[in-house]
């Protein structure tokens, strides 16, 4: 996984006057900036993970088994009467 990031909050208007020096931070520091618009967060800066993405084996043990999903169930469905 990725290295842990910190997290600060920064008005839009700061975040204007100070962006490529966050985006410096952002890469060296590995810091999480979120943007806020009067108060209330509109936007995050977030490093990129540098690690590819894993496609294959992906979903692998988020499947569970549930039993015969073919066979009629045993209790008659409120639809059907």
């Amino acid at each position: 996984m990725g290295r842990s990031t910190r997290r600060v909050t920064i008005p839009a208007a700061e975040f204007k006057a100070r962006c490529l020096e966050l985006v410096n931070t952002v890469r060296e520091a590995r810091a999480e900036y979120v943007i806020t618009n009067h108060g209330r967060p509109v936007a995050r800066l977030v490093p990129v993970d540098d690690a590819p993405l894993k496609v294959f084996g992906r979903l692998a043990g988020t499947v569970t088994h549930e039993g015969d999903l073919v066979s009629p169930v045993a209790v008659p469905w409120e639809a059907l009467e």
